[in-house]
């Protein structure tokens, strides 16, 4: 996984307590999809690489979950939510078996070589 955003160990507690109830239940919400499905796809509606990652996974055969909250103008703070607690700054981002892997160009390039096929089909 990526690096967070902000190294949790430079944050006084209280902050830290904020983060991490920040929207708690949408956090919730991706983690149990993250543990219960072997793909899955967190986006926006509006934004093409959302789009793209999405058709690449359908055009492949990878049956994948998808999770989306909000567009540009709605359910920002949602978003925020995640990518503090998964420490990557932008949309698609895409996990497979409980890892993210990063974005569409992560998924076009593991499509490509293979490695999301083999990381998918790993137990």
């Amino acid at each position: 996984m990526s690096r967070p955003l902000l190294p949790e160990s430079s944050l006084a507690p209280h902050v830290r307590e904020q983060i991490q109830s920040f929207h708690r239940n949408v956090v919730d919400a991706v983690t149990a999809a993250i543990a219960r499905d072997p793909v899955v796809v967190v986006g926006m509606a509006q934004n093409p690489f959302v789009k793209k990652a999405r058709r690449a996974l359908e055009a492949a055969g990878v049956p994948f979950t998808y999770l989306e909250y909000g567009s540009y103008l709605s359910q920002w703070k949602e978003r925020l939510a995640i990518k503090l607690w998964s420490g990557f700054s932008t949309f698609p981002q895409v996990f497979v078996r409980g890892t993210l892997i990063g974005g569409f160009t992560d998924v076009e390039r593991m499509l490509a070589d293979g490695s999301l096929q083999r990381l998918r089909d790993t137990h």
